[in-house]
């Protein structure tokens, strides 16, 4: 290989990488810039139900921040959304019953069971804004995946939308990170 290729090839991945770099403090700050604002509903989107019907931490902690937004007076109904788990359990079930186990009234919750990945729970959020008559919504997930949630809503000509994430953090978090960038562009 030429060495004009080579400085040509090295161009190209240190711009890809300083992409990746620039994107990722943008979704990491995007994602733990709660503005403190309102909302007419909440969309927590699912995640992980154990074998045992138990919530996986991190389902737990998105949960946690949409009873405190609800606690806030911040929003006044929640959108539980997800998909059935290989564990064989609809998420939007399991986050209905933690919700209500924490004492959130039943007529605040509605329950999405075919969200069962990002772009679906958009889709079937936008679905029922004629019934709701929601303006705004307050998206709850991880810091690293709520800026993809937000740009899907708002590219469905949704505008209203900002977002707030819970405090929790593992180490998956470096995968996840990596894999919002190509999710991002493609979704």
């Amino acid at each position: 290989m030429s060495k004009s290729i080579l400085k040509i090839l090295k161009i190209i991945a240190t711009a890809l990488f300083l992409w990746f770099i620039i994107h990722s403090i943008y979704i990491i700050t995007d994602g733990f810039s709660d503005q403190g604002k309102r909302a007419d509903l909440a969309v927590i989107l699912g995640n992980k139900v154990n074998e045992d019907g138990t919530l996986s931490t991190r389902l737990e902690k998105r949960l946690e921040t949409g009873i405190a937004l609800y606690q806030q007076h911040r929003i006044q109904k929640i959108l539980v959304s997800g998909g059935l788990g290989k564990e064989g359990f609809y998420e939007g079930d399991k986050m209905k019953e933690f919700l209500l186990s924490k004492g959130i009234p039943d007529s605040v919750i509605i329950v999405d069971n075919k969200g069962d990945n990002t772009r679906l729970t958009v889709e079937n959020t936008l679905k029922l804004e004629p019934k709701l008559h929601f303006k705004s919504i307050i998206v709850v997930s991880q810091y690293f995946h709520v800026t993809r949630t937000k740009k899907l809503f708002e590219d469905q000509g949704f505008e209203e939308v900002s977002s707030a994430s819970p405090a929790y953090f593992e180490w998956r978090d470096l995968y996840s990170i990596l894999r919002e960038f190509p999710a991002y562009y493609t979704q």
